[in-house]
């Protein structure tokens, strides 16, 4: 199903800068394999939960099942982290049934958001409501940094949604949003009154999403352009990263502390950014013949590689040569083996035979969960004989 110019999934950016959702138009949408997995990951969770509830046939659930394995995409981590999704809800469904026996759970549920946004719709993963309470649960399958449900907008408009299909059935007064994101170990709940959740949707979504569908409204740059399809050659992104030529490291003199706070709150940004212009120019380039000054596209290094390794090795045999000569025999990594044996045989059979050496320190932001390092004396022994690149 194709996605709203202004879906949930990308409130986030269009709520702070609005007219990015019609300039990023002209870009193609892109899939990419992360995508992929995430969605499948979905389709085989919610398989899972309908199965435990009852709510699918057993042949039905084979064919389903079945065809999900043999995607190419699919492993035995997936399994593992979507039964584990799977069991949450039916957690989260239990205790609501444990409040009130008449308890509803509804799974991809589809989200009318017009009300406040323009041809605006969404896709509630888990929707459960009890005793006064919408929960709405969304599922990560990422790993690369955790998400957080609280004043997630992403979030609040699927709770809107769900507060708006299901306010004329229930007496909803709590809206309760999860993120749940298993590759992390990372469950994070935030809950708002049905009635604050409705003022911020009339006094800030509503005007921002009219400006954001008539393509109006002033660009902003920030965290948000991350997965702007037009973040390679947004002006206003430019300018926002460019920012840093501001320090001219040329004139002599000593950063200020603020000075050295603010490149490193920057840095992966910048960094990213870089990233995207090149991307851009290359997308341009191959796709577009586009000629970019002072540059040509030329072909990049490649290595040798054999065009089937099983003749080759039956060759080399056959020629004397011994198999210790030909062959290397390694032992999986820890997170190749969990994906390929599954997290609970992992903890099973190895738990004992792993460890996990003390992490090179790291300056973060102050709102990263992770605790602080208090003592310098203790962080010198910690890190001793850590290498520091």
């Amino acid at each position: 199903m194709s996605h709203a110019l202004l879906s949930p999934s990308s409130a986030e950016r269009w709520l702070n800068c609005p007219p990015s959702a019609r300039f990023e138009e002209q870009f193609p949408e892109r899939s990419s394999q992360y995508a992929d997995q995430g969605s499948l990951a979905h389709k085989l969770g919610e398989l899972l939960i309908r199965d435990k509830l009852k709510l699918i046939k057993k042949h039905q659930f084979n064919i389903a099942f079945e065809a999900i394995t043999k995607n190419d995409l699919y492993d035995n981590e997936m399994l593992e982290n979507a039964e584990n999704y799977s069991v949450f809800v039916i957690e989260q469904f239990n205790a609501a049934r444990a409040r009130n026996k008449d308890a509803q759970i509804f799974l991809e549920q589809k989200l009318d958001l017009t009300a406040f946004i323009e041809q605006g719709f969404g896709t509630g993963d888990t929707v459960i409501i009890a005793d006064g309470v919408l929960d709405i649960t969304d599922l990560k399958y990422g790993k690369g940094i955790p998400v957080y449900a609280e004043n997630n907008r992403q979030m609040m408009l699927y709770g809107l949604g769900a507060l708006l299909e299901f306010e004329h059935l229930f007496d909803i007064r709590t809206v309760r949003m999860t993120i749940y994101q298993p590759r992390l170990d990372s469950v994070s709940s935030w809950e708002i009154s049905a009635k604050e959740l409705k003022e911020w949707a009339e006094n800030e979504l509503k005007p921002r999403a009219a400006l954001a569908f008539a393509g109006a409204g002033l660009f902003s740059a920030g965290k948000h352009c991350q997965f702007c399809r037009a973040k390679g050659i947004c002006k206003a992104n430019a300018d926002h990263n460019l920012e840093l030529a501001k320090y001219d490291f040329a004139i002599p003199g000593i950063l200020k502390d603020e000075e050295v706070s603010d490149i490193l709150d920057r840095k992966k940004e910048f960094i990213n950014w870089l990233g995207d212009v090149e991307e851009h120019a290359l997308r341009e380039a191959i796709d577009n013949a586009k000629k970019w000054p002072g540059y040509k596209l030329v072909e990049g290094r490649s290595n040798r590689k054999y065009t089937n390794e099983e003749l080759v090795s039956k060759k080399l045999l056959e020629n004397g040569f011994k198999e210790d000569k030909i062959f290397t025999r390694k032992i999986l990594g820890i997170t190749a083996m969990e994906k390929e044996i599954g997290k609970t045989a992992l903890q099973a059979h190895l738990a004992s035979l792993m460890i996990k050496p003390p992490g090179k320190p790291t300056l973060v932001p102050l709102n990263d969960k992770r605790v602080e390092m208090n003592s310098v004396e203790a962080a010198k022994a910690d890190f001793a004989n850590v290498e520091i690149d």
